[in-house]
């Protein structure tokens, strides 16, 4: 009977802190803050339902715990190539653009010959 009232606290505490990852990841600042907040949105939801598989004694909401971290696993890697893909063409592109301006200061400085 005790233990009823800590699982449900505990799964009303991870409701409120998945609730502030969310805005977490909506609001960044940076993509690699966002990939950590849906990380660890992910997260708490396996412990929720594990916490739930206690609470309600249903052994078969592990399995699904357990195949909900391999999705969740895999989508992160995947946002993380996704990103650092990203990363490195803009990377590329900034480049490119550097040696592009770095070429018109040295045509522009340079004496004219007639």
């Amino acid at each position: 009977m005790g233990y009823d009232g800590l699982l449900i606290g505990m799964m009303i505490a991870l409701a409120v802190l998945i609730i502030v990852s969310m805005v977490r990841s909506v609001l960044g600042p940076r993509i690699a803050d966002r990939i950590i907040a849906v990380n660890m949105t992910g997260t708490m939801i396996i412990m929720i339902i594990a916490i739930l598989s206690v609470y309600l004694e249903e052994n078969y909401l592990v399995d699904v715990c357990l195949i909900y971290a391999m999705i969740s696993f895999l989508g992160v890697v995947v946002l993380c190539k996704v990103y650092t893909v990203v990363y490195l063409q803009k990377k590329q592109m900034k480049a490119d653009l550097e040696a592009v301006e770095d070429n018109l200061r040295h045509q522009n400085s340079a004496p004219k010959e007639r």
